[in-house]
């Protein structure tokens, strides 16, 4: 049975949930940005009133307003987009139990089953447009396809509010003179690859010799070669499927740079105490701690250091933490950015307590955990009621 996948994408998703909320920036160019002050100064969405200027995302918001000097500019809201994402992903929902989120703003459907009951392809993605219209205040747009690759293509091909349909019978016509970055895996250092190839077409691409992209690129070059041919058979994942956690991490961009022990030290216990307690949430433990640092010439160093015993405590992570940076950092230096990251992560239930030759060291651990969880519940019942000091802007979970 040949499948049936959609791939739907909010357009302009955070501009459009500002819209909804603000009706009165329908009628004007406005974008999405970071603060320029706190030097997060980039655009994260626009609004098709703000497109016809060019603006781009991610280009700063000091180059959109030479093109736009009244462009409109407003802070993101990142809870209501979770919000807004969940209740669009609820509708899909509706139709199958094969949905992929690709991030807040897409997802994959498969919704070969469904057909019986709903429709065709194209049935029920006009049926999805309409309720998510309806219901949200947002529009989408859907691509039909054979497979996850080429819905995703259909997708993006015509925006807003449009359904797109690549079947066996026509994706040749539209897809093979489509620039090359526009299939899913080519970035921009493998777009730049394929040009010094004369490769600048999907359609180019579909016909390089396979050997010759494996090559080049190894087990991208593969996937390049059977994503152009339309070979791709990956599957949506349902929504019972959990992917395994591999690290839990969080990382910080300060508003001014941190120099020497006390301000680093700030930034690195509040980072190991969010991850301390998300770990504690999922109920694992990591075994090493990683730390990234950036300073504000975007130099980057990453160091990490193993655990004698995994662990899951505030206390052991960040002390680590700060031995790392001890011990790889001159603390007279500026710090841009750090991020404190635990991996090797092993389920609390089956790690394996080894007898302690020091039993008051184990005692006192197993006190660490019991305290930290306690105060874990206090939050979740009374709030976040223990705060750090103030010199934090932007905090990225992963």
């Amino acid at each position: 049975m040949e499948r049936t996948i959609l791939h739907c994408d909010c357009n302009g998703f955070y501009a459009s949930v500002e819209c909804v909320l603000r009706p009165e920036l329908r009628d004007v160019p406005m974008a999405v940005g970071g603060d320029e002050e706190m030097r997060h100064g980039i655009i994260l969405a626009k609004n098709e009133k703000a497109k016809k200027f060019n603006i781009q995302t991610a280009e700063t918001i000091w180059q959109a307003k030479k093109k736009c000097p009244e462009l409109v500019v407003v802070s993101p809201h990142r809870d209501l987009y979770y919000q807004y994402s969940k209740r669009v992903m609820d509708i899909y929902k509706r139709y199958t139990d094969y949905v992929e989120s690709f991030g807040l703003d897409e997802a994959w459907l498969d919704v070969t089953e469904s057909r019986m009951l709903f429709g065709d392809g194209i049935t029920i993605a006009n049926e999805l447009r309409r309720l998510v219209r309806e219901e949200t205040g947002l529009t989408i747009s859907v691509g039909v396809s054979f497979c996850k690759v080429f819905a995703k293509l259909g997708s993006d091909y015509k925006k807003p509010d449009a359904t797109t349909v690549f079947s066996k019978g026509n994706w040749r016509e539209f897809i093979y003179p489509l620039p090359a970055r526009d299939l899913l895996l080519v970035g921009k250092k493998t777009e730049q690859a394929l040009e010094h190839m004369g490769i600048k077409t999907i359609g180019q691409l579909a016909e390089t010799d396979k050997n010759l992209l494996i090559t080049r690129f190894g087990k991208l070059g593969d996937a390049l070669y059977r994503y152009a041919n339309g070979l791709d058979t990956d599957s949506v994942k349902s929504i019972y499927y959990k992917d395994e956690v591999k690290s839990v991490g969080n990382s910080t961009t300060f508003d001014h740079d941190l120099v020497g022990e006390n301000e680093i030290k700030e930034g690195i216990y509040a980072l190991s105490d969010s991850i301390a307690a998300r770990m504690r949430r999922k109920g694992v433990k990591c075994t090493t701690v990683q730390v990234t640092i950036k300073d504000p010439k975007f130099k980057t160093i990453n160091r990490q250091r193993k655990l004698c015993y995994p662990t899951y405590t505030s206390r052991d992570i960040r002390e680590t933490a700060m031995e790392i940076v001890r011990r790889s950092w001159n603390m007279k230096l500026p710090i841009r950015m750090i991020s404190v990251t635990g991996t090797g992560l092993v389920s609390e239930s089956t790690v394996y307590e080894q007898i302690s030759l020091f039993e008051k060291e184990e005692l006192q651990d197993k006190k660490v955990e019991q305290f930290e969880k306690t105060v874990d519940d206090l939050k979740k019942r009374f709030g976040d009621i223990i705060s750090f000091g103030g010199n934090r802007k932007k905090s990225n979970k992963h």
